[in-house]
């Protein structure tokens, strides 16, 4: 009778003992030699290399790298706020839901980071402010388009870009598309909801004007959610994304006046107390306003 090829003697015979086949198997990870890697994948020969410190002052590493991560978190906050508008404007709420909650986390991780650049000290920013020149926070197109998609339209706000074509190319043209606010007012619209042709056909590079009728429109979807549930979630998620806004532009102001005082900025702003005026920038208006009339 012939053995059965299951048998241990031959398995013993054929297989690899679980160490020698554990050993290989490492070895197949360890071995990157032609292929992607981690670091390929990245680039991170590039990320890595990107912090080119101009001062002697060791705590520069610090404020060069707060920054850039900044930038990289805003890519991200752009390339999700920018795909939400488009799902508003195509009627594709779950998926716009799903990329506004993620803007919010985006925006919690950006509020944190600020109590990272807290520890450092008036006298260790000193050291490294006259490297800085006039470069400045204030001059971020990232930013800028963050603001225009979220309706803090400003004209003036243009010019800091001008004398790079191709980013202020991309700056007009978040100056002049429609914001996040505008894009679920004409939802609201199309939903049958009384919303003024003011306000869902109008010039999109000017400042959002607070409306009544506006207002009356969120309280009929607030007061009835279960008939309007899907534009009910999205005036929470609104709320959502003002109100870590608000906590982001609020240490922002805390973690410069800590570190410098009211000195100016040195894009030549005021420093805290233009700061200051942003927080009273309110983008949704009529979704905080009807919270009363409830």
């Amino acid at each position: 009778m012939s053995s059965c090829p299951f048998s241990p003697s031959n398995s013993a015979s054929t297989s690899k003992a679980p160490g020698e086949r554990i050993v290989q198997e490492e070895k197949a990870q360890l071995d990157f030699d032609g292929r992607m890697s981690y670091g390929d994948y990245l680039q991170l020969d590039a990320i890595l290399n990107a912090q080119q410190p101009l001062s002697p002052d060791h705590n520069e590493m610090l404020f060069i790298v707060q920054h850039q991560t900044s930038e990289l978190w805003m890519k991200l906050m752009l390339h999700e706020l920018q795909a939400a508008i488009h799902n508003i404007a195509v009627d594709e709420l779950p998926d716009a839901f799903k990329k506004l909650a993620r803007v919010s986390r985006i925006m919690e991780q950006l509020v944190h980071a600020w109590d990272v650049l807290a520890t450092m000290t008036p006298p260790e920013y000193s050291a490294i402010r006259p490297y800085l020149a006039q470069s400045s926070g204030f001059q971020s197109w990232q930013y800028r388009c963050i603001e225009f998609a979220m309706g803090n339209k400003n004209a003036a706000m243009l010019q800091p870009h001008a004398h790079r074509p191709d980013l202020s190319a991309i700056v007009q043209a978040a100056y002049e598309t429609p914001s996040l606010y505008d894009e679920c007012l004409r939802l609201l619209k199309r939903r049958g909801l009384n919303v003024p042709g003011t306000h869902t056909e109008r010039d999109w590079r000017q400042p959002y004007p607070a409306s009544v009728a506006v207002e009356n429109a969120w309280l009929m979807v607030y007061r009835n959610p279960n008939e309007h549930w899907d534009l009910y979630q999205l005036g929470e998620e609104l709320t959502d994304l003002e109100d870590a806004f608000r906590l982001w532009r609020f240490r922002h102001v805390t973690t410069v006046e800590r570190v410098i005082g009211f000195k100016r900025g040195t894009g030549g702003t005021g420093g805290v107390s233009y700061l200051r005026k942003m927080l009273d920038t309110v983008l949704f208006p009529e979704i905080w306003t009807l919270r009363t009339q409830l």
